[in-house]
């Protein structure tokens, strides 16, 4: 039990109910599960199913007369009954469901004498603590909720400015009780499945949202791969702290961090751009046994220790004298092809100038001297890629990118252990990801 009890921990990190379960044959754990439906959109995926799934795979035979399943929190309905149809000899439960359980509370199918096979149940092991666990989920669920809507200082999107927005049929994932971020609600996509072999971490920058992947998603996921694009605090879906000071280099890159390990993403593939590349850059030296890959679009290391670029120092003076910056026109003038309706959909995170805090900030927030916030960081990762980097790196630039096109990215290509030579888009400007399905496929061919 104390085994289920540390699934169903896993369950709870990743915003599930918490239950575990573990399935044992001749005195031997050899599978285990933890709830997931809302994770994996299957509503079969209770813990116990999951965990007799595995055990089934692993002896060959659904039938599992010779095994016992020991699980948090009483079974329902639907468990009890894969458990009689896969012959189970027990199940040893935990805590009691007085609105779901039917092995004695709500009803007792174990105690059937009309079904054609009978699994002993036994309840009430370490009830106590599998009890606790669930009622301390549950009491935070309800605090967040209480706070979702009040908490002081945040602002959050109204969810019906994104309606109907041109090539995002994506579903909405939320995190709001991320370590460090309580409170705040932070939004990512989840595409593809969740038990694909690797999975594509993509990082946005500024002004931009996860809506900017939108063209390389569905390339990724036709060939079997996992998708996560989080909104950045202050962007996208995610909620947007109202006083500009919140937004430091350490809270954007803490975030990403602490999310990276609630979703315990793994075999990750690392999607950068802009800011996505200056933040999301210094995760993997931390993490290495997580990413296996690279790809690498228009952007930096945030080091400090090279000068500033005539046109960057334009682009903050002109982001500096515009603290209302119209998101959507300026998409709409860096990537002449999209529609009206993809450089507004650009605009839907942003009702007015005070949920564009992230937006201004971003600029006041690259290193430019070797003491700055995040200088630091940056050198010691620009030096980890170029020494221990063993994954795989495909690198694309925009041509036509005026502050992080083709010098700076040479850059970039010499300090990442073998770098292959940057595929180059001639007509792509700063956000490649709007010519993302042509990358998407190349990069598929060398990741």
């Amino acid at each position: 039990m104390r085994l289920a009890m540390a699934e169903a921990g896993r369950a709870a990190a990743q915003g599930e109910v918490p239950v575990g379960a573990v399935v044992v044959h001749q005195g031997r754990v050899i599978a285990s599960g933890f709830n997931r439906p809302v994770g994996s959109h299957d509503p079969t995926a209770h813990a116990e199913v999951v965990a007799l799934r595995a055990a089934a795979a692993r002896l060959g035979n659904y039938r599992l007369d010779e095994c016992d399943l020991y699980v948090t929190l009483e079974p329902c309905a639907m468990c009890a009954g894969a458990m009689l149809h896969a012959r189970l000899r027990k199940v040893v439960f935990a805590a009691h469901d007085p609105k779901t359980g039917v092995a004695g509370s709500v009803l007792d199918l174990f105690a059937s004498t009309t079904l054609n096979h009978r699994t002993a149940a036994v309840g009430g092991i370490l009830a106590d603590e599998c009890g606790s666990m669930l009622r301390d989920f549950f009491a935070e669920r309800r605090r967040l909720q209480r706070e979702e809507n009040t908490m002081p200082g945040v602002l959050r999107t109204p969810d019906e400015r994104f309606d109907n927005l041109p090539g995002y049929p994506f579903k909405p994932h939320y995190v709001g009780d991320l370590k460090g971020y309580q409170g705040m609600r932070i939004h990512y996509l989840d595409e593809g499945p969740r038990d694909a072999a690797r999975t594509f971490l993509c990082l946005h920058g500024q002004p931009t949202w996860s809506y900017l992947y939108r063209r390389m998603i569905p390339v990724f996921t036709a060939a079997g791969h996992r998708v996560v694009a989080p909104d950045l605090l202050g962007f996208g879906k995610s909620d947007k702290p109202a006083d500009d000071a919140a937004y430091t280099f350490g809270f954007h890159r803490g975030m990403l961090a602490n999310l990276v390990e609630r979703l315990d993403l793994r075999n990750v593939t690392l999607v950068v751009q802009d800011w996505g590349g200056l933040l999301g850059l210094t995760l993997p030296m931390e993490a290495p046994h997580r990413y296996t890959g690279l790809l690498v679009m228009n952007t930096a290391f945030a080091t400090g220790d090279m000068p500033l670029g005539q046109g960057f120092l334009d682009w903050r003076a002109w982001n500096n004298k515009n603290p209302d910056m119209p998101v959507g026109t300026l998409l709409g003038r860096a990537c002449r092809h999209l529609t009206p309706a993809e450089t507004a959909a650009y605009d839907a995170p942003f009702p007015d100038a005070a949920y564009k805090g992230g937006v201004r900030r971003f600029p006041n927030l690259v290193p430019e001297t070797p003491d700055a916030e995040g200088a630091d960081i940056s050198r010691r990762a620009r030096a980890w890629f170029g020494s221990q980097w063993s994954g795989k790196t495909f690198m694309a630039v925009g041509m036509q990118d005026p502050v992080l096109g083709p010098p700076v990215m040479r850059h970039v290509a010499a300090a990442i252990r073998n770098c292959p030579p940057p595929h180059e888009v001639p007509e792509g400007g700063h956000f490649l990801q709007e010519w993302g399905d042509a990358v998407a496929r190349e990069a598929l061919k060398v990741l």
